[in-house]
């Protein structure tokens, strides 16, 4: 009898031991948060991600594309820490099915729309954004598709609001991002397309014809805001706080974005 309880005991302490080493082991192991962020925001959070690394030893990894789709990964229970959007609704739709935490909410950058034209087109020549109905009929006006691209959604209220929307439907080209729009146009493939003033910033090969007047459209901010399931909330709060901070602003500021301050 006192051979089996000698023997239990020192099976439930190797069991703690165990638990105890598994858990220094994992204490230890360096943190990682998946960062989900809005194509537009490609350049400055690659940038960024390397020098949070470096300054806090977490590893961010990131996934780019439209707002409206990353918001639709999620909700299909996509492994993201932090979600960087373009536009506040597609947050609010992961904050109504409670799969975000409102209170981690909280806007970090804006940004404008422009109209922007292949570089090698004569800009006096351009039309302007109120002519665009006079764009030859096969010439092609490249957006991002309003149902999931902000960029494209803000565009629509703004083309809507000087009643050029359906004049202009048929030779509409929409993508699945505003850098395809930027493509498009790069190309030649389209001969205008509307894009935020961030991207026109990181391309040599369009040139900017204005822009969109922002009173046509809601304002362009981008929230950032934590995912319920997150497993690393506090390094992806971290990260999140690092691109208000002074260094990730001048970021942001670099690509062209408009920050406080």
């Amino acid at each position: 009898m006192k051979k089996l309880i000698v023997l239990c005991s020192l099976t439930a302490c190797l069991f703690l031991a165990a638990c105890s080493s598994q858990a220094e082991e994992q204490k230890n192991q360096p943190k990682e948060i998946t960062v989900a962020a809005a194509a537009s925001l490609t350049d400055a959070v690659e940038e960024a991600a390397p020098l949070f690394e470096k300054a806090t030893g977490t590893k961010v990894n990131t996934t780019f594309g439209s707002s409206g789709k990353l918001a639709k990964q999620i909700e299909h229970g996509a492994p993201v820490d932090l979600f960087l959007s373009a536009d506040g609704m597609w947050v609010d739709e992961l904050e109504e099915k409670e799969l975000a935490d409102t209170e981690t909410r909280t806007n970090f950058a804006a940004n404008r729309i422009v109209l922007i034209t292949p570089k090698g087109q004569s800009k006096e020549n351009a039309l302007t954004f109120k002519s665009l109905n006079k764009v030859p009929g096969e010439q092609t006006i490249a957006i991002g598709n309003p149902d999931s691209v902000p960029a494209g959604s803000y565009t629509k209220q703004a083309l809507e609001k000087i009643q050029l929307w359906k004049d202009l439907k048929d030779q509409l080209v929409y993508a699945s991002d505003v850098r395809q729009v930027l493509a498009y146009v790069e190309s030649g493939e389209a001969a205008y397309g509307f894009v935020y003033a961030s991207d026109a910033e990181i391309s040599d090969n369009i040139q900017v014809v204005e822009q969109v007047d922002k009173n046509l459209h809601n304002p362009i901010t981008y929230p950032g805001i934590l995912i319920s399931k997150s497993r690393t909330k506090d390094q992806a709060e971290a990260f999140l706080s690092f691109l208000k901070e002074d260094q990730g602003q001048d970021i942001l500021r670099k690509y062209g974005f408009e920050v406080e301050g």
